[in-house]
This record gives structure tokens, sequence and C-alpha cells, in this order.
């Protein structure tokens, strides 16, 4: 027996069609660009000690110093935007999958969708030149930020209690990683066991990788917090340098480096076998 959809479910579905799938396929493909930018440019930090500058500004003066590196960095700019319309669909009107209109669920689309806006004003900021070099700007931000926020009545309850939630979610992200719960979102039954193996390869050893950075991160905004010193706060840039100051030295620094890569490389994985 069949039954009529409500009309929230047709809207649901239109609004998650043809433009809008289009456009996450796009925001997958440049999130990867982007980490595996990051990554590679993490590698030769560890592997020569270069002063490269492993973070988004980083990542955007390499697609910069390309031959159409003008048109590639619009491209980046309009495939992070075309994410954000995606994740604000999946907040107003449910995300795909039988769990996807759970009130928790849209939040987190929510707080993607601002992610993403930002990320892609950021991109366009910097391809229009506003963004300069890009320069240490991961570092810096997040010093400012963190200055600001301490700056405030309570301001080292703020500081300290989004750096726990940042480092909570670089665990969740590497332990979600290791259990493997992005299979529930790819569409599993129609791939191929090599497609399989593929992004069970690259979606564990990225997902690590980058919830390490992520977790690490999060440790050092506790830092600053604790001392009410901003300067102890760090950006991707920086956070990714400390790995090298552990008694593992530079090669913890390369093998997180190499699962930023690899999460890259998932990324282009998800945009083609994501369910959106």
């Amino acid at each position: 027996m069949t039954t009529a959809s409500s009309p929230a479910t047709v809207v649901g579905r239109t609004a998650r069609g043809g433009a809008v799938r289009v456009g996450a396929r796009m925001g997958f493909m440049a999130r990867g660009v982007l980490y595996l930018l990051v990554g590679a440019l993490a590698v030769r930090i560890g592997l020569t000690g270069t002063g490269e500058q492993a973070d988004r500004g980083g990542a955007l003066a390499e697609v910069a110093g390309t031959p159409f590196g003008a048109v590639l960095l619009w491209a980046l700019g309009l495939g992070l935007a075309g994410m954000a319309l995606w994740r604000l669909s999946e907040a107003v009107f449910g995300a795909a999958g039988p769990e996807g209109d759970g009130a928790g669920k849209r939040a987190m689309s929510g707080a993607r969708c601002v992610f993403y806006g930002v990320s892609s004003f950021l991109v366009f900021s910097f391809a229009v030149g506003a963004g300069g070099s890009g320069a240490g700007s991961s570092d810096r931000q997040s010093r400012d930020v963190t200055g600001r926020l301490l700056a405030l009545p309570g301001g080292q309850w703020w500081v300290g209690a989004a750096a726990v939630g940042f480092a909570a979610a670089g665990l969740w992200m590497a332990g979600s990683a290791v259990a493997r719960r992005y299979r529930k979102h790819l569409e599993w039954g129609r791939m191929s066991r090599g497609a399989r193996l593929f992004m069970d390869s690259t979606g564990i050893a990225g997902g690590v990788g980058r919830g390490l950075v992520f977790a690490a991160a999060g440790w050092f905004g506790v830092r600053a917090a604790y001392t009410f010193d901003p300067a102890e706060a760090k950006g991707m840039d920086d956070t990714i340098r400390s790995f090298a100051q552990t008694p593992a030295g530079p090669w913890l620094l390369v093998a997180v480096a190499v699962g930023l890569v690899l999460f890259g490389v998932f990324s282009f994985g998800q945009a083609k076998w994501r369910e959106v």
C-alpha cells in the first residue's frame, strides 16, 4: 500500500534535489582539495623544516600560484558555498536517512552551514585580494579571537568551554573514523569491493589524522584559558607543527600530515558515493 507524501516531505525532497546535490558534491571536492594541500604542506614541513604555512591560507596561496589560480580559487569558494547550501537544506528539512530528521542532526547541520559559509567567504576574500598572502592567518586569528573572549566577563570559562568542545569534537572524529561510522552515510550497497576498501583505508586514517589536529587545537585552547594567555592558543599551522615537539619528533608530524592528505582523498570519495 502506498501513502501520499506530506507537503513537508515533498518540499524536503525538492530542497535536496538538483542544484543542492550538485553543490554538496562540489563542496566535498573543494574540501578534499584544501585538506590535500594542507596535508602536503605539512609533510614538507615535517621532512624539511620549511617555513611554509600548513593551513587554509597556505593552501590557498598554493592554489593561487598555479596556472589559472584565480579561476581555481573561485571554484573552491563556490564549492564550499554549495556545501553550506546543502547543510542549510538539512538543517531546515532534515538530512537523508532514517535519523536525519532529529533535532540534534538539524542543529549540527546548521553549525556546519555556518562553518562552510564562513569558509566560502574567506576563500572569496582571498580570491579578490582581501586575504593578502594568508601568512600566519589561522594562528593569528586564533590568538585574536581568544584574546577578545578572554577580555569578556567570564572569558576564561567561555574559552575553556569552546576549547573542550573542540577537543571533544576531535576525539569524536577520530573515534567515529575507527568505528567506520561514515559507512552509514555512503551508498555502500552499490559500491564495489575495491571502492569499499578505498573508502575504509582513507576514511579511517584520514579521520584519525583530522581528529588529532582538532583535539590538539582544543588542548592548546584549554591551556590558553587556564593561563589566561591568548598566546597559548594555536591555529592549524602551529597545531600541526606542535606534533614535532613530542617525543616522536617530526615523524609524528609527518604521520598526522599523511592522515590529512588521506582525509582529502576520502573527501573525493564522498563526492562520488555520499548520500545527499
